[in-house]
């Protein structure tokens, strides 16, 4: 369902899913979009409702993420252009050879070509490169931090990687672990931040007080994580 409501003579859409949660949730997202979760049969008036009321706390947040504006360019796939792996500018080398590939090295990204390169092949080959990286690189991580708290979640949560267009991971009620394959282009401590943050929610799935509380028993800096993640990846 989508929908807009009229505030201090601004215009916020919005997008909004029903669920099994209980408690209606606002969420605003680095790219502005304002997403709401309402707990199953929650009609529209209510949901419009519960916006104006936090209408204020909405334009604050689009306010604060725009200061991490602009936003990463769109990508050419051309040689000397610079992408990130783990948090770590490395420059694309396109080169022609028999066997297509890429190699991470010397501070490049060294991307072989069969034939006559073109944006479009080394888009494939390095978004491919990207996949494997990340399926390896995440479930290295996650392992490390659910064993490292295995005491929060009442049992060991699945892990699922996949692209995600708003959100950085997520935790379903059937405690699955949804993280996004993007995050491989962050440092280290911001894909444990991400983590952490998804295990917290397997005691409490809301974003509430004690669910806070916890975060910063786990992360006390998750703070700083959370910020330089969103500035590197905005």
């Amino acid at each position: 369902m989508h929908g807009s409501i009229a505030y201090a003579g601004q215009r916020i859409d919005y997008s909004a899913r029903h669920s099994a949660r209980k408690t209606l949730a606002i969420s605003v997202h680095p790219d502005g979009a304002v997403e709401v979760v309402a707990p199953a049969g929650t009609d529209r008036h209510v949901i419009e409702q519960r916006l104006l009321r936090r209408a204020g706390w909405v334009l604050q947040q689009r306010r604060w993420f725009e200061q991490f504006l602009p936003r990463t360019p769109e990508r050419r796939y051309v040689g000397g252009e610079t992408h990130l792996y783990l948090g770590r500018q490395y420059r694309l080398k396109v080169e022609s050879g028999d066997e297509e590939g890429v190699r991470l090295k010397g501070g490049y990204f060294r991307i072989t070509v069969a034939g006559t390169p073109s944006p479009e092949r080394v888009r494939v080959l390095l978004e491919a490169w990207y996949r494997e990286r990340a399926d390896c690189k995440l479930q290295e991580r996650f392992e490390a931090i659910v064993a490292r708290f295995s005491r929060i979640a009442a049992r060991t949560p699945s892990l699922a990687i996949r692209p995600m267009k708003r959100r950085w991971g997520s935790h379903s009620g059937r405690g699955r672990i949804t993280l996004n394959r993007d995050l491989v282009r962050a440092p280290l401590p911001c894909i444990d931040y991400v983590i952490v943050h998804e295990l917290a929610h397997a005691r409490h799935p809301n974003h509430g007080r004690a669910f806070f509380d916890l975060l910063a028993q786990m992360m006390p800096e998750w703070e700083r994580r959370k910020l330089a993640l969103e500035r590197m990846l905005a």
